[in-house]
């Protein structure tokens, strides 16, 4: 007989581990775990050669790789108004962002290239708990939403944009189409006319900005990113901004770093915002999304970090052509992830030049991070301000929150104190002209409800509701369920809410046994 050597069989590491996995599995008779496939509607876009990447951080989801991009954010809460100058890059940093579409469940992974000593996802509403190992984070995604990823902190944070599928996107050849496929495009200002669409393709960078002015059925739609950066202050305009136009739709881009406010509407009607990712404001007055003197509006599903207020409401008295006389009304603001790094976070105002505020809904919304006010009506001017309601609003607030200031000159630094014990306002209310006011006599604020608002974090956050007289007061405030860290808030003491002169019939409301 031939003798015959019979070797173990040699299996890689990385084999043999599955393999025992299978094994066991079937021994205990389990099916062997599958590894994460690819959610549905998984759509990721490559990002133009051209385009400058984040050095900070892999992305990976479903076991694709996604292009992280990199945005200018501000680094501190320093600000002036107008100087004339831009704002010093030393007051800023560069964080990261990515975005891609999906319809179900997906596993994330990210490389940080940082060392790793803690990580939050924001908005903690979402209770999304990540695993740590070495210098890679794994989070379960369960669908389309907007999330921070901060690692050891929230400085240089990765911003995540996850929308769901399109839906019957428009083709280049399509009439009235302004189309911008995959690639870097430089059109300078936009000029839009009636039953125009332009349509920023995921994968496209264009650097521009639009505007249109008088015109109706307009829509700006896509995945891509669409760069106001080239622009010098006022040139822009901001990212988009319409003046009296009719039946606005904007759907789906991410808008980056405009030179004033990034996304705004004067004296429109029936106008849908919905996905629209504001990221990369850092100039000053980079406001977020403004609407005034416009009715018939809704803010869906938006994400917005901005340098200056993030979601704002206002009546403007121009010295050119003003729609002061046309009120604000019927405007739904609802499902956002509110980051602000200067200013209020949801408000409206300060200008309030307009017959009425009114029928104005903010609902379903989280407020990752403040720095002045959560919620506010800062009233400076003649409006009527009524049937405002504020409601599932959920507020997050750090241990340490860096005080705001104002810079003295070009020349002035910020300086950070470890032991400032500072904390921003939650709830206020206040009747008073302001440097921006333009009109000569006072409104008035009444039938005001905060339904359900919650406040998760160490600090307890004060409120201050104020009138200007006896003629231009605050009158109902309805504060229904309000929780600090989930304990019921039953009175004003409780909520640490000063109510001021010329305010009347604020009432608590307990919440509902449970």
């Amino acid at each position: 007989m031939t003798n015959v050597q019979v070797r173990p069989l040699w299996l890689p590491p990385a084999l043999l581990v599955a393999a025992l996995a299978v094994a066991l599995a079937a021994n205990a008779g389990e099916k062997p775990p599958m590894p994460d496939a690819p959610p549905e509607g998984l759509v990721v876009c490559p990002a133009p050669p051209e385009e400058k990447l984040s050095e900070d951080f892999e992305l990976t989801v479903g076991g694709r790789k996604v292009p992280v991009y990199s945005c200018r954010v501000s680094a501190m809460p320093f600000n002036q108004v107008w100087p004339g100058y831009q704002r010093p890059l030393d007051q800023t940093e560069l964080a990261s962002f990515a975005y891609w579409d999906m319809a179900t469940p997906a596993a994330v992974e990210i490389i940080s290239k940082r060392q790793v000593q803690s990580v939050i996802v924001r908005p903690l509403s979402r209770g999304i708990q990540p695993k740590v190992e070495g210098n890679r984070v794994s989070l379960r995604l369960p669908g389309p939403g907007h999330l921070v990823v901060e690692v050891n902190g929230w400085h240089q944070a990765l911003h995540l944009f996850v929308s769901p599928p399109e839906k019957d996107p428009p083709r280049p050849t399509d009439p009235g189409v302004l189309y911008f496929g995959p690639g870097v495009h430089r059109p300078g200002k936009i000029h839009m006319e009636s039953n125009q669409t332009l349509y920023v393709a995921g994968g496209a960078v264009v650097y521009g900005a639009v505007e249109a002015t008088g015109a109706s059925n307009l829509k700006v739609l896509g995945r891509g990113i669409l760069d106001a950066s080239g622009f010098e202050r006022g040139k822009g305009g901001g990212n988009l901004r319409f003046s009296d136009c009719s039946g606005v739709v904007v759907d789906g881009p991410v808008l980056r770093d405009p030179d004033v406010w990034c996304l705004s509407a004067f004296g429109c009607r029936d106008v849908a915002i919905a996905n629209v990712k504001l990221i990369g404001l850092w100039r000053y007055n980079a406001d977020g999304i403004d609407i005034c003197n416009s009715q018939d509006v809704t803010i869906r599903d938006c994400f917005v970090r901005s340098f200056d207020d993030s979601l704002v409401l206002k009546g403007l008295k121009g010295s050119k052509r003003s729609f002061d006389d046309r009120p604000v009304r019927n405007v739904l603001g609802t499902g956002c992830v509110i980051w602000n790094d200067w200013g209020r976070a949801i408000e409206i105002g300060a200008e309030t030049c307009a017959p009425e505020i009114d029928h104005v809904i903010f609902r379903d919304c989280d407020i990752i991070r403040t720095v002045h006010i959560a919620i506010d009506i800062q009233h400076g001017d003649r409006a009527a301000v009524h049937d405002i309601t504020f409601e599932n609003i959920r507020v997050e607030l750090d241990e340490f929150n860096p005080q705001p200031r104002m810079q003295g000159g070009r020349d002035a630094r910020y300086t950070l104190n470890p032991q400032d014990r500072y904390c921003p306002h939650l709830l206020v209310i206040v009747i008073r002209p302001t440097p921006y006011s333009k009109d000569t006599q006072r409104g008035t604020v009444r039938n005001v409800v905060f339904k359900d608002i919650s406040v998760a974090g160490k600090p307890v956050p004060a409120s201050d509701f104020r009138g200007f007289d006896p003629d231009h007061g605050v009158d109902g405030i309805t504060i229904e369920n309000l929780r600090f860290n989930g304990r019921p808030i039953g009175d004003a003491r409780a909520a640490r809410l000063t109510i001021g002169p010329h305010v009347k019939d604020v009432r608590f409301v307990a919440p509902p046994p449970r």
